[in-house]
């Protein structure tokens, strides 16, 4: 590696001490960058609007939710109850819900058809008819819509709502409780939200 060149004047002591500290200055400088660069690529995107791939593989461990297994026109011919669910891959909000999505799969899934779709096939799109997801969607995300056996909606909400909320409008849409009443902290870090579950008060 070549020395620093250090213009004249400059006390010789002083010049050959900062060509000795220039390449121990450019390894730090590199150290550093590297470290940095690291550490931001390393960093949960949870909490960001930044496209990572599946949310539920990623964020609840859970890749079989999209694409869902039947349609709302399906579902609804079939009368089944129904979860309809609204997000975005790179939404933070939606990747926070996630968990709660894949809980509503554990409690309900031989019970109830859990609809999740992406709203970019939505968007400036009026809605055909009943069976159509984008007569549900009210522009916000993530969105609950829970249906009765009639096709009825029982519940719509915006929002982070309350898997409470979710599991009484399925209580009441099947006259059955779920394997258990939950509720999640959303606050908490991804992994403890795919392993821990912390019963209702």
């Amino acid at each position: 590696m070549a020395l620093l060149s250090i213009p004249h004047p400059m006390p010789a002591p002083l010049a050959r001490l900062l060509q000795r500290l220039a390449p121990l200055a450019l390894s730090l400088l590199v150290a550093l960058t590297t470290l940095i660069g690291a550490a931001g690529g390393a960093l949960a995107a949870r909490d960001t609007n930044s496209y990572d791939g599946n949310i539920y593989a990623l964020y609840a461990g859970n890749g079989s939710l999209v694409p869902p297994r039947s349609t709302l026109a399906q579902a609804m011919a079939d009368h089944r109850p129904i979860v309809l669910g609204f997000f975005l891959d790179d939404s933070a909000a939606s990747k926070q819900y996630a968990v709660v999505f894949n809980e509503l799969q554990r409690l309900w899934g031989r019970t109830a058809e859990l609809i999740l779709l992406p709203t970019d096939p939505l968007q400036d799109r009026q809605g055909q008819g009943p069976s159509d997801p984008a007569t549900y969607w009210k522009g916000t995300i993530p969105q609950v819509v829970v249906f009765n056996t009639e096709g009825k909606a029982v519940l719509n909400e915006s929002g982070p709502v309350s898997i409470d909320a979710i599991n009484a409008a399925l209580t009441t849409v099947t006259g059955l409780k779920p394997q258990g009443d939950v509720t999640l902290s959303l606050s908490r870090d991804v992994n403890e939200l795919n392993s821990e579950i912390v019963p209702s008060r």
